[in-house]
Formats: structure tokens, C-alpha cells, sequence
């Protein structure tokens, strides 16, 4: 697959891909169709050297896994880490506001949101709701909207002249978006019209009341290639679908010589700390049932290691005096190895070492980067893993501008040049630590 042909996958998956459960739900989709076969947490399907296997918890984490058909799991396992969840605004449990004419939704903020871009977006609605079914069981459905359906004006400059000097964004009051406007006193049911919608995108649902949801917003606005070279990536959730979409496509592409590992977990922009999260144990469950003692437990930790991709900040041309002089990735010249003494990454000389040695032998360049001193430095799933498990990790990323707003930018190269570096790390048949 060239270049070319890997974005066009790359955009369609991040435009289908629009909550961390469709997210889950395309992969888990992408992993059938190259043979994995799906599996339960319980432990009761035999797993066989030579299989491709695949769980998900909570509709929003997934781990994908190859049982190497020469060298087992306790052998060392070859990991790659994402994250399915991105910053955005989520729809409060009791949402519906009526104001001057106009039905709102109010909302949440999720994760780090660079809440500025939001405004005037065309937005729509997906997510997961929760529903009792006319025979009474409890059941969950997938709903996306796909078409706009909401936005957040701005409030004009004639109202504000000191819009572009000094305006702050109150996210309770400033971001509440606008669906329709409405005659009456009385706002809408909000969960009549999410049965509506389940019964539309699932018609066989038998819905009949809807009990509860999880739902956020999101820009309408497809993802493309763009640039007078074509030269980069735009789209809203890189951050970090991107590196999902590359874990997956270099776990297809692997020989299945070695066991292979990916897992994308949700709730990393919060912290991790959940049931489906990276502090969560659904990682380290599936980890004991391949080495099936505790011995071998202990075993699979020390001869394995995790590559944690999760997007890095590219030089901004305007703002370069944000980055350590020596230590400013520039997109399209390759993934970077990020680096904390605080261990706000888990990269270590060791485990930089191998990952130099593999982007060399595919003619991939590496860059560094280090925060300033003065100023604060995000994490990743990376030293979460390697604190709980005691696997050694690297943290890797391709370098993107304007993170965490409603669109980001990546390079047009990068993304498949990492996945070239993943794909020979899953096929890497030597050690995975120094001798």
C-alpha cells in the first residue's frame, strides 16, 4: 500500500471512527475481516500458537493479539499502546435548556479541549445509549447522527470589541450549543428523540424508553489531505485515531512469527484510572491467561516491551520559542521519540536504542523531543503500562500541529512511516532487551 492509499484509509477510518465506541466497533470490524476471531474475557475459548485473536471492554477498548506461531507469548511480547478517546464535549445527563426561543443541549468538557475552535462548527451527535426493550431487558445501541445538526456561534465583535484582544471562553455558560429553535415554554424530550434516532439507525431495537446515554459532539467536517503538496493530514480526533489506525494496519500486515500484541484503551485524556482505562486491569488479565502462571507471568513481562504511540508536538512556526531549541520535530521528517527525566514518558536508552535500530532498518528518520524546563509536560499510556506491568516502553509520536483542537495537523508521511517501524517491531524475532 502506498502513501497515498494509506491516508485515503487513514481519513475514512477517523470520519467512521467519531467516538471511542465506533472507534472499538471499526476496528473490531477491520480485525475480522483479516481473520481475528473474537473472544471473551472469561478465559473459556482455547487460544492456539499460530491464532489471531480479539476483546474489547466496555464498547471502547479493544486488544488485539497474535499468538505467535514460532516464539509464545512468554517470549516476549511486541506491543504497541493507543488511546481511542479524544477531547470534546459531552451531553450533561439532564441537557435540555430553553432559552430565547432556542432549544441547547449543555454540556461537558472532556479531557484538555482547546475550547476556542469549537465555535462556529458544524456539529453532530454520536455515541451510546442505554435502553429498555419492550420485553424489559436492558440493552445498548450505537448512534451517530452523521449529518450537522448543532452549532456554537460566536458572539459577534460588534457585542465584543475586545474579542481579539481578550476574550476568555466560560465552559459553563460560553459553549452550549444551539440544535433548533422551539415555540413554547416546554424544551423537548431529549431522550424521546434519541428513541427516535435508535429506531431509525436500528429498527429491529424494539426500544421502549430510553434510560441513559454517553454522547459528545463532534465537527462534521470530513477528514483530508491537504497543502499545495499534499504534504498534510487534517482532521479532528488524529490525536489519537491516527496511531490506532496505524497499530492496526502494522498487526495485519505482521508475518505472525512472534506474538503480537495492540491494545487501544479509552479515558486517556482523563487520566487513565477506569475499568476500560490503561490504570484499568483488562490489560494485565489477558497478559496472565497467556502465560498461564504466575512464573510465566513474570517471564512475559521481562522479555516483552510496549511501544505507546501517542501523537507528539510538532514545531509551531509561529510560536518555535515554545520548544527546546534542540528538540522541535518538524512533520514529515519522521516519528518522534519523546523523552522526560520525570518519567512523564517511559523512554529509556534501552528501549530507544531498539526502536532507532528498527526505524533504520526500514529508512525511517527519528526525532527527539524534550519539553522546555519552564514549562509542564503531558503523559501517555506509556509509564502507566510500565508502572503496572513492568513491561519496558518507549513513548512514540507523530508530530502533529494545533493538538487537542476540534482539527489537527499531521504530515502526510509520517503515519505510514510509522507503521512500517511497528510492522518490523512485530516481526522483530530478535531480543527485545540488551544482552
Amino acid at each position: 500500500m502506498n502513501q497515498q492509499q494509506f491516508n485515503k484509509q487513514l481519513c475514512e477510518f477517523i470520519a467512521v471512527a467519531t467516538t471511542p465506541f465506533h472507534a472499538v466497533a471499526e476496528l473490531a470490524k477491520r480485525l475480522e475481516a483479516g481473520g481475528f476471531v473474537a473472544i471473551e474475557e472469561s478465559g473459556q475459548t482455547p487460544l492456539e500458537a499460530g491464532g489471531r485473536y480479539y476483546l474489547t471492554r466496555n464498547g471502547s477498548s479493544i486488544i488485539a493479539f497474535v499468538y505467535g506461531s514460532e516464539m509464545s507469548p512468554t517470549e516476549g511480547m511486541r506491543m504497541v499502546g493507543a488511546h481511542t478517546d479524544s477531547p470534546c464535549l459531552m451531553v450533561k445527563p439532564s441537557p435540555e435548556k430553553l432559552r430565547n426561543g432556542y432549544f441547547q443541549l449543555g454540556v461537558q468538557v472532556y479531557g484538555g479541549a482547546l475550547l476556542n475552535p469549537w465555535f462556529d462548527r458544524d456539529l453532530s451527535l454520536a455515541g451510546r445509549v442505554s435502553y429498555q426493550c419492550e420485553d424489559g431487558l436492558l440493552r445498548t445501541g450505537l448512534i451517530d447522527y452523521r449529518v450537522p445538526l448543532a452549532t456554537i456561534p460566536s458572539l459577534a465583535i460588534h457585542l465584543d470589541r475586545e474579542a481579539n484582544t481578550g476574550r476568555t471562553v466560560n465552559p459553563q455558560t460560553d459553549i452550549v450549543p444551539i440544535l433548533f429553535q422551539q415555540s413554547g415554554d416546554d424544551p423537548a424530550d431529549f431522550r424521546a428523540l434519541l428513541k427516535t434516532r435508535l429506531l431509525e439507525e436500528h429498527p429491529d431495537c424494539k426500544v421502549k424508553q430510553v434510560l441513559d446515554f454517553e454522547l459528545c459532539f463532534y465537527d462534521t467536517q470530513a477528514p483530508a489531505v491537504i497543502g499545495l503538496r499534499q504534504e498534510f493530514i487534517s482532521s479532528a480526533r488524529l490525536d489519537n485515531l491516527l496511531s490506532c489506525f496505524v497499530g492496526l494496519q502494522a498487526l495485519l500486515q505482521s508475518d505472525g512469527t512472534a506474538s503480537a500484541l495492540l491494545v487501544c484503551n479509552d479515558h486517556e485524556e482523563v487520566g487513565s484510572l477506569s475499568s476500560a482505562g490503561a490504570q484499568g486491569p483488562m490489560l494485565s488479565s489477558l497478559l496472565k491467561r497467556l502465560a498461564g502462571s504466575e512464573q510465566a507471568y513474570t517471564r512475559l513481562t521481562q522479555h516483552s516491551m510496549m511501544i505507546s504511540a501517542d501523537n507528539a508536538h510538532a514545531i509551531h512556526p509561529n510560536y518555535a520559542d515554545r520548544h527546546d531549541e534542540n528538540h522541535g520535530p518538524q512533520m514529515n521528517r519522521g516519528p518522534v521519540i519523546k523523552v522526560n527525566a520525570s518519567q512523564r514518558y517511559a523512554s529509556n536508552s534501552e528501549t530507544t536504542g531498539l526502536y532507532r535500530m528498527l526505524a533504520a532498518q526500514e529508512g525511517v528518520p527519528a526525532q527527539s523531543f524534550v519539553v522546555r524546563n519552564d514549562m509542564g509536560c503531558g503523559s501517555t499510556i506509556g509509564p502507566i503500562t510500565a508502572g503496572g506491568t513492568g513491561i519496558r516502553t518507549i513513548d512514540i509520536g507523530v508530530p502533529t500541529l494545533g493538538m487537542h483542537s476540534i482539527r489537527e495537523i499531521a504530515g502526510a508521511a509520517d503515519a505510514a512511516d510509522l507503521c512500517r517501524v511497528l510492522r518490523r517491531f512485530y516481526n522483530h524475532r530478535g531480543p527485545l532487551s540488551a544482552s
